[in-house]
């Protein structure tokens, strides 16, 4: 945090400004919610954990409620467009120091989601080489290396990050769409339809079911992050959210559905917990050729890489966003000249991901950490990097969401704008409930979440990392008020529509 009586240099210049349409935008929040990922890993571990048939179903219950949040989420987006996105909305919808404390959060949140994922690439870049080439190799090597390469992207163009993920969504949407068809030929008990029952959903479990599945479904809300980024910042993000929200429940409803029905509703827990991850490729092996399988398998790499570059730019344009406003350190609100990407803030999270995971490395290889997993200890990675951090970023995110409704009803209180009850009351309000009781879920199904049989200082040092700065930030926010009324008045208000045509017809200063 900087000094309060520092002003933000206005010369540090905008992102780069109409880059993005619909699709690119769309493409970067599927990229982030990571599909060959999610049905792979997620839905087979949930259905593990949980025992419960009816997750396919759950997905379809999750995206529901998902597009009931984006109504008054899409409406906001028309009046509020800043790449800091939650911190910008709760700002400006609730109060200054309330945004400030959710910045911070959502700093957490992301980078947790971000760097836990590294954790699960690096784990299934070693095993697939040893697996395929005989070659032994440590995990975070390929960590550091994925590190370099998502930086270097990071800091270059906003859209060739977009046509680099869209490649890979496209090759994950053909990937799991031969798996389900392969599922469905296969089908040893029968086209059943148990797992799209909602009497097989509202069963002992469900609240693990529903804790698991909204984490799918992270990342769906970023696309207001590239609101300043977007051709048409009123009608892009709404439309990008709304076809996010319904193609990535969809397809994973659909997928769920097939792997219940490839293996068979009877068998498909039991098959979870014995291969988790590795039940899809070994499902392949056995009903296609190998080398179907192996491609699977390099693509479920490059899912992880998408989601990787994905949260990695919205904790980039987070931090380009609070330095733009003094929030942070001035220097963070800098872009590169040629590319208009946040270079400094891209930077920042590629240090943080490089200090979190070399933290790691020593706890486990120096410190014994990893010892503590015997006999599964190489396993680590998943079970604390990947699985601690993910499930904390998740939880992170859902309060945001939470605190996201109650804005929208605030930032329309006095004036509606035009609009209906439904969007600026209506559906914020229900939503509001829906995503609260998700989060109450996931306190209560926390220990699951991470694997735990008992609690462990690690059920309250996660959830700590959360709130402790969420607290800090709404008291900084406090203390800004106090002592510098005019940065104070910036704060989740970025830079206006006219300000930002004029730094783009002059130029701006970076690297």
């Amino acid at each position: 945090m900087t000094s309060t009586t520092t002003t933000p240099p206005k010369q540090s210049g905008g992102l780069g400004r109409r880059r993005l349409g619909v699709p690119s935008v769309t493409l970067m929040i599927i990229a982030a919610s990571a599909p060959l990922t999610v049905v792979a890993g997620g839905v087979t571990t949930t259905f593990a954990v949980t025992g419960v048939i009816g997750v396919p179903i759950g997905f379809i219950v999750l995206a529901a409620a998902l597009a009931v949040f984006a109504v008054g989420y899409a409406a906001m987006s028309r009046y509020v467009t800043n790449a800091g996105a939650f911190y910008a909305y709760i700002a400006q919808g609730i109060g200054r120091p309330f945004g400030v404390g959710a910045s911070l959060v959502a700093l957490v949140a992301y980078n947790a989601m971000q760097v836990g994922i590294y954790g699960l690439f690096g784990f299934q870049m070693s095993m697939f080489l040893e697996a395929k080439l005989g070659i032994a190799t440590p995990w975070w090597l390929w960590i550091l290396v994925c590190i370099g390469v998502v930086a270097v992207l990071g800091v270059n163009r906003v859209d060739l990050s977009a046509k680099v993920l869209g490649i890979l969504v496209a090759l994950e949407f053909v990937a799991v769409l031969v798996f389900d068809i392969v599922s469905f030929s296969v089908a040893p008990e029968g086209v059943s339809t148990a797992g799209l029952e909602l009497s097989n959903l509202f069963v002992p479990g469900v609240g693990a079911v529903l804790s698991f599945g909204i984490a799918a479904f992270m990342g769906f809300e970023s696309a207001a992050i590239y609101g300043e980024e977007s051709k048409d910042p009123k009608r892009t993000v709404a439309r990008a959210t709304y076809a996010a929200v319904a193609i990535i429940g969809v397809f994973y409803a659909f997928s769920a559905w097939a792997f219940t029905v490839g293996i068979g509703p009877s068998q498909i827990a039991e098959a979870s917990a014995t291969y988790g991850p590795d039940l899809m490729f070994v499902f392949m092996s056995e009903h296609a050729p190998v080398i179907i399988s192996d491609l699977m398998q390099v693509l479920f790499l490059t899912s992880l890489f998408a989601a990787l570059q994905s949260f990695h730019n919205a904790v980039a344009r987070y931090l380009y966003s609070l330095g733009r406003e003094g929030v942070l350190h001035p220097r963070l609100g800098s872009v590169r000249a040629v590319s208009r990407a946040p270079w400094a803030g891209s930077l920042a999270q590629t240090i943080i991901a490089l200090v979190v995971t070399l933290g790691f490395v020593f706890a486990g290889e120096v410190m014994g950490l990893k010892n503590d997993f015997a006999p599964t200890e190489f396993l680590y990675p998943v079970l604390t990097m990947f699985t601690w951090l993910t499930n904390t970023g998740a939880m992170g995110l859902v309060l945001l969401m939470c605190i996201i409704a109650i804005s929208v009803i605030g930032f329309f209180r006095r004036d509606r704008r035009g609009l209906g009850r439904w969007s600026t009351f209506i559906a914020p309000l229900i939503s509001a409930v829906v995503l609260f009781t998700v989060f109450v879920l996931i306190v209560a199904n926390f220990n699951v979440l991470l694997g735990q049989a008992e609690t462990t200082p690690v059920t309250f040092v996660l959830p700590a990392l959360l709130i402790v700065p969420g607290v800090l930030g709404v008291i900084w926010g406090f203390a800004i008020r106090k002592r510098n009324p005019e940065l104070y008045a910036r704060i989740g208000h970025g830079i206006e529509e006219a300000e930002a045509d004029l730094i783009d017809g002059e130029g701006h200063r970076g690297i």
